[in-house]
């Protein structure tokens, strides 16, 4: 699986990023003149404009081989969307997407720090651990962060799920936003990520969310999720500047397409 490359310091961009989504509406006039629209989400495209400057050796190198390997436009991989959230329905833990424990109750419609009805009161009323998570068809090597606010009436002790990482974390009575930063197995192509409680534990959870980088940003709701997994560089040609000692400047441009 072909996976676009991080940059040594864990994230996949620098700044400015440019994401522009382009959708399309089927118009079909009759003879009367009457009107008919209908979305076509099958002809939906998402493109990216990454710019990099101070790129190391080591980077652009890792950057030229894995468009070589791509081939240009040729071949499809696999994209982490550096400004999203890569969870699917973050707001939805009822929602397919999610994996709850058979004995963790999951209920919604509850106030959340945002000023919303979005968090979710989770209760594990079983003799042992239960989680919630989902799982992303990302590499488990890459650095992700993991965040999500949380609250507990009592203290309580919650394990944050980091693919093969077990993070504890003590919650307090008020939301705070608690996290976790790691790379996991470098040989899994898939990792999961997600909230444990201990027998008998309750919490009211929030903006579930994983990015691939180091810390997290501002809470972003998804439905599809951030992992394009049919991505394609826009451009045959990738064009480099050395500015200086071990130091190079390049502008990749990405597009996803649904009908690609």
């Amino acid at each position: 699986m072909l996976v676009y490359p991080q940059l040594a310091t864990g994230a996949l961009s620098q700044y400015p990023v440019q994401k522009r989504r382009s959708l399309r509406t089927v118009v079909n006039t009759s003879l009367d003149g009457r009107a008919i629209k209908l979305a076509d989400p099958g002809a939906e495209t998402t493109e990216w404009q990454l710019a990099y400057a101070g790129l190391t050796d080591d980077e652009v190198a890792a950057l030229q081989q894995f468009f070589a390997a791509s081939e240009g436009t040729l071949n499809s991989f696999t994209f982490l969307d550096p400004t999203g959230n890569l969870f699917a329905w973050s707001n939805e833990l009822n929602n397919a997407a999610w994996s709850a424990g058979p004995f963790l109750s999951v209920n919604g419609g509850i106030a959340d720090p945002a000023g919303g009805m979005n968090a979710w009161h989770l209760s594990d009323s079983g003799a042992g651990a239960q989680n919630i998570s989902q799982t992303l068809s990302a590499p488990a090597a890459y650095l992700y962060c993991f965040s999500v606010f949380a609250r507990s009436l009592e203290s309580t002790a919650v394990t944050l799920l980091h693919g093969t990482n077990r993070v504890n974390r003590i919650l307090g009575t008020d939301w705070s936003r608690i996290m976790a930063a790691a790379s996991g197995d470098a040989s899994a192509a898939s990792i999961a990520f997600g909230v444990e409680l201990p027998a008998g534990g309750s919490a009211d959870v929030f903006g579930m969310q994983v990015e691939p980088q180091a810390g997290a940003s501002l809470y972003k709701a998804t439905t599809t999720g951030g992992v394009y997994e049919n991505a394609r560089f826009r451009d045959d040609a990738l064009s480099i500047t050395t500015t200086g000692v071990n130091c190079h400047s390049a502008t990749v441009n990405i597009i996803y397409a649904n009908h690609l």
